[in-house]
């Protein structure tokens, strides 16, 4: 029989089904299984990867584990059960409930027979949307989610220092949820929203209120089966919003007008580089100024060169996170103040430092090819780069970095994996390539190809899955290596 989802004090002696660890600390799965432990449901963590590959993982869960019996003697705190390396069908049928991490597709059989047996599907974020009492503003896009979100937590932090910032930025708001319901005051919530999150959210009845998109680009093909179906899971973060919540698009895409049109929410806003079309409200790029335009009315609010975070694609950033902070209270001076010293998020352009002059720029986040030409475009400077790139494949096209290579590499590192046999027919003889199988081997070898003035770019253009555990692994490799050869 499903879980009565009503009060969170039924989950006292649920059977819960965690489909998906995963092996981030604060992540999905640890996430939902440590707040699942802590309100005494019976839970049997799942997952297709064994009990080598999740040492860590598991480790952190039972540590958790042993805390939480210490903590909550006044309740049954249940030993959590591992079945690592397979899936069991009967963890699916004769459970209360299945928490589905993001990283399972909602095609998976598993999840199917659930659905069928008339068992409740949630993730981690629908459970958090279902009880916490507090506005929450959601980010989505394709590429910037993550700057964005960021950006936005610290604009709203200078008004209130409480403020939450979750979701798909490697934090379960679940690891929040518990505080927040004993707050009397409201606190500000930002939770960055994959679209496999989104699709948890669908049918739940409540929407943020404010969804900002930031943009729309062809990714994850290899989850879904077009860039249709890709922007359909895309475009839930409207779906649920009442007429009297808010929406926000970016002005400079033909698709989200089309998006704009089905949005339910009937208070709509726009982020440009250009001026907003006649009757847009919202924010905009003149020149050096950034102005936003309310009933009519244009206000500069603060200048390009107030942006901490260089990169044309953050100007964007910066000004849909400020048009999403003045909607929801912030003052003009406090997002200004963001602004001049917000410095960016690990693994996103990040400048690790110079060695005898070569500079290392840490990109790992760039997992599509738009993200590795939006690197190439900053650090370039006709030739100076040697980039890292490579990985394993979301069935996206590279022909479009044939140009950026060519313009902006003098060699180019790739790491195997399904990826990269387009990837090096893309650059094909816009610079020489040769793969590598282990981060010392790419750096070793970038650094026989560098001289002083240029940039070892990591900017893969694809996943990381196989070589690493995941993008923030191989990012960590990469800085190693930097501090070894820098001697930090």
């Amino acid at each position: 029989m499903a879980i009565d989802l009503s009060s969170i004090e039924n989950f006292q002696d649920a059977t819960v089904t965690v489909m998906g660890l995963g092996r981030y600390k604060k992540g999905s799965g640890i996430g939902a299984a440590k707040w699942l432990m802590r309100h005494g449901a019976q839970i049997v963590i799942t997952d297709l990867k064994d009990e080598q590959e999740l040492r860590d993982s598991v480790d952190e869960i039972m540590e958790w584990y042993k805390e939480y019996r210490k903590t909550y003697q006044n309740r049954e705190i249940y030993q959590p059960v591992f079945v690592l390396g397979a899936h069991d069908a009967d963890n699916f049928t004769n459970v209360d409930l299945v928490l589905q991490n993001p990283g399972v597709a909602r095609e998976s059989e598993y999840v199917e027979l659930a659905k069928k047996e008339g068992i409740h599907v949630e993730s981690d974020v629908s459970l958090f949307f279902r009880y916490c009492p507090f506005p929450i503003y959601s980010i989505t896009g394709t590429r910037g989610k993550s700057t964005t979100t960021a950006l936005l937590g610290e604009m709203l932090k200078k008004t209130h220092p409480k403020t939450v910032v979750a979701g798909n930025i490697t934090r379960s708001p679940l690891e929040d949820l518990d505080w927040l319901l004993e707050e009397t005051e409201p606190v500000p919530i930002v939770l960055e929203l994959s679209s496999w999150l989104l699709e948890s959210l669908e049918h739940s009845g409540r929407g943020p209120a404010i969804a900002l998109l930031t943009n729309a680009y062809k990714d994850h093909l290899d989850r879904y089966d077009s860039f249709e179906h890709y922007m359909w899971a895309k475009e839930l973060i409207f779906k649920e919003q009442k007429p009297d919540q808010m929406a926000l698009f970016n002005a400079d895409q033909d698709i989200m007008y089309e998006i704009a049109e089905r949005a339910p929410a009937q208070k709509k806003f726009w982020f440009s580089e250009k001026e907003l079309k006649e009757g847009q409200e919202g924010v905009y790029r003149d020149g050096d100024n950034l102005i936003r335009r309310m009933g009519g009315q244009d206000t500069p609010f603060a200048h390009v060169h107030d942006i901490k975070i260089e990169g044309d694609h953050n100007i964007m950033n910066a000004l849909s996170a400020s048009l999403a902070a003045h909607l929801a209270g912030v003052s003009d001076e406090a997002i200004h103040e963001s602004l001049k010293t917000f410095a960016g998020l690990p693994g996103r352009q990040e400048i690790l430092g110079e060695s005898e002059g070569i500079l290392f720029v840490n990109d790992t986040t760039s997992t599509s090819p738009e993200g590795t030409i939006a690197a190439l475009k900053r650090f370039g400077k006709g030739g100076n780069i040697v980039l890292i790139a490579g990985g394993n494949d979301k069935k996206l096209e590279f022909d479009q970095v044939h140009e950026w290579v060519d313009r902006e590499c003098k060699f180019v590192v790739l790491f195997n994996g399904t990826a990269t046999d387009s990837i090096e027919k893309a650059i094909g003889d816009a610079a020489p390539t040769q793969r590598v199988d282990t981060m010392e081997e790419a750096v070793n070898l970038a650094l026989t190809h560098a001289k002083l003035g240029d940039v070892v770019l990591l900017s893969p253009g694809a996943t990381s899955f196989g070589t690493f555990k995941n993008e923030f692994d191989r990012g960590d490799k990469f800085e190693e290596e930097f501090r070894k050869v820098a001697k930090v």
